[in-house]
């Protein structure tokens, strides 16, 4: 297997620099560009591994290019980290359900952006591989086939992001099953990554509101965490 490719959207040229040399030692195949507008066409282009995504670029907004990409089938698979100098805690909700994989704010410690971009290419990598799940599972009015990355609620097709869709899979496939926050963030985001039960609060908010008159369907489990009705 060849090595994992990254791209890095960022405007400042001290970032692309670090980022390239940083994650160059690791191991990765890093390309970059200062621009917004040029990022969707690297994307289809070089077909990434992994995009690392500045908050906040000349061209095309780093929120409008995450959008894109997570609502679009031949790119929506594609981890997204977030990376900006806008650290309140609303920027990076936003950032979280446009389906952004991780929220790095700025400045940052290469260290820990390593170990994230680890850990979120190696869940990555299991999703796909993981031949132990059914590729179709279907519960209360939900289809999910893991092989076109679709989703269905009463016929209708849910727009969901990956991290959504990982989610929502997860619950659907032991319906009645409690599982604790912790146990959530391990499957759908990885381990090694230094995020709290707010991020799946975040998720469980953004799938309620697509389920609409089925939202009732996750249900909260107080002091534990959540599940899919039984």
């Amino acid at each position: 297997m060849g090595s994992k490719s990254i791209l890095v959207v960022d405007d400042e040229k001290d970032i692309r620099e670090l980022l390239q040399f940083t994650l160059g030692k690791e191991g990765y195949d890093v390309i970059c560009t200062g621009n917004g507008n040029d990022a969707i066409s690297m994307v289809e282009k070089h077909a990434p591994n992994l995009v690392i995504l500045d908050g906040m670029l000349p061209g095309m907004d780093g929120n409008d290019i995450c959008y894109k990409l997570k609502n679009d089938k031949s790119t929506m698979h594609i981890p997204v980290i977030m990376l900006s100098a806008r650290s309140d805690e609303t920027d990076q909700i936003i950032g979280l359900r446009l389906g952004a994989d991780d929220y790095i704010p700025k400045p940052f410690s290469p260290k820990i952006l390593i170990a994230k971009v680890s850990a979120i290419l190696r869940r990555s990598e299991k999703i796909r591989q993981d031949d132990n799940q059914d590729e179709i599972i279907s519960h209360s009015g939900i289809i999910m086939n893991r092989a076109d990355f679709s989703a269905t609620l009463n016929d209708e097709t849910m727009q969901l992001t990956t991290v959504e869709y990982n989610l929502l899979y997860f619950l659907c496939r032991k319906p009645g099953r409690v599982y604790t926050r912790e146990r959530i963030l391990e499957e759908i985001r990885g381990d090694d990554v230094i995020i709290t039960g707010r991020t799946v609060d975040v998720h469980i908010l953004a799938l309620r509101r697509k389920l609409g008159d089925q939202a009732e369907l996750i249900e909260t489990i107080r002091g534990v965490g959540y599940r899919i009705k039984a």
